[in-house]
């Protein structure tokens, strides 16, 4: 096995990120003159400023959420948006997620989750979806959000995972792909949403599904 630690995005990659935010903003906004990928790339841009700093995850989502209310003339209270940065536990996993994280903890593969969230939003998520993981790195715990390479250096820090033990293993281009290139650690792209890859990303494996993954780490 040429690998010792798979580490993972969650939100995306693990949870089908696109339907519970889209589910969760139908409910904060109500009627919006858009949806689907017009709905989301408002969402994705609107979210990027939040997190030019830290702040607590919830937080970024309630702002986000009330940012986009007001950009597109939608009246949103707080407690809409508050009860829209709750909703994280409720996003669906892929069907393959539980089942793949299972497989690979029987092969003998050490799985950790390093995520943008807050930690009661990650465990209540792993919980919910019986997500098999022996670890977790969340920006709550040091105060900063990916593509900042903290969470990275933070798990190797833990575990003494060496470069060349690790595949991580991400949906998100942008916040996982690049800067793990960056720091010369092997990806596996998991293309969830069936997008183009960038010309300046290179992952080592690229595949659609988790499923798919596990038959070419075989």
């Amino acid at each position: 096995m040429k690998y010792r630690y798979l580490t993972f995005d969650c939100y995306g990659t693990l949870i089908d990120w696109r339907a519970g935010i889209e589910a969760g903003l139908r409910s904060a906004l109500g009627r919006v003159g858009l949806q689907g990928q017009d709905l989301l790339d408002v969402y994705v841009e609107a979210e990027k400023r939040q997190e030019s700093r830290y702040i607590k995850y919830r937080e970024v989502l309630g702002r986000t959420a009330l940012s986009m209310a007001r950009s597109l003339g939608v009246p949103v209270s707080r407690s809409a948006a508050d009860k829209f940065a709750a909703s994280v536990p409720s996003w669906p996993a892929f069907p393959d997620s539980g089942g793949f994280l299972r497989e690979m903890g029987s092969r003998g593969y050490r799985r950790f989750i390093l995520s943008n969230v807050d930690n009661d939003l990650l465990e209540a998520t792993i919980r919910k979806n019986g997500l098999e993981v022996d670890g977790y790195v969340t920006a709550e715990q040091i105060g900063s959000y990916k593509p900042n390479p903290a969470h990275w250096k933070e798990f190797m820090s833990r575990t003494g995972a060496r470069k060349g033990e690790m595949l991580h293993v991400a949906q998100s281009v942008f916040h996982d792909i690049i800067p793990t290139q960056r720091m010369r650690i092997g990806s596996a792209w998991v293309n969830r949403y069936h997008e183009k890859l960038p010309p300046n990303a290179s992952p080592l494996i690229i595949s659609d599904t988790l499923k798919s993954l596990g038959e070419l780490l075989q």
